[in-house]
């Protein structure tokens, strides 16, 4: 029985010492200046007129809506390309997509609100405002992810 229970604590104490060597050390203000440095260099490449918002998003209205304005909790129609920043696509809407504004990353819940219905807006989102330190299908850990969308509605 003693044999057993030691058996038990050393793969236990194994496990623990084996878990503890694979975590990540992530740093969010570290990855928050590696992708600042990736958007200034993407939009300065493809020669964007983009501006920075105090949450570290960037952002380029190019048509800014003439209908209601919406909120940061608003129910929402749009259409929407996303890419990566080699754009690569890696989704877009084939219809309008209804979305709470407060259930979504962060970049858009930020960004969406900055035009009004019938707007156009370009968002390029660091990581700490996409899916962070976490892959999300296609989506790889630490990515900074470019979407353009078309405010159609909103409720």
């Amino acid at each position: 029985m003693k044999i057993v229970v030691r058996f038990l604590f050393s793969l236990v104490a194994l496990v623990t010492v084996l878990g503890s060597c694979s975590k990540d050390n992530y740093n969010a203000e570290e990855q928050a200046k590696k992708d600042d440095a990736l958007i200034v260099d993407f939009i300065a490449k493809n020669n964007i007129q983009a501006t920075k918002h105090s949450s570290g998003l960037y952002y380029q209205i190019i048509t800014p809506g003439t209908g209601a304005s919406v909120t940061a909790s608003s129910n929402v129609g749009v259409n929407y390309v996303g890419k990566f920043l080699d754009g690569t696509q890696f989704e877009k809407s084939e219809a309008i997509v209804p979305l709470n504004l407060s259930q979504v990353i962060q970049g858009w819940t930020i960004g969406v609100p900055l035009i009004k219905v019938g707007g156009r807006i370009r968002l390029i989102i660091p990581s700490g405002l996409a899916y962070g330190n976490n892959a999300q299908g296609p989506i790889a850990k630490n990515t900074v992810l470019d979407f353009t969308i078309d405010l159609i509605n909103a409720q």
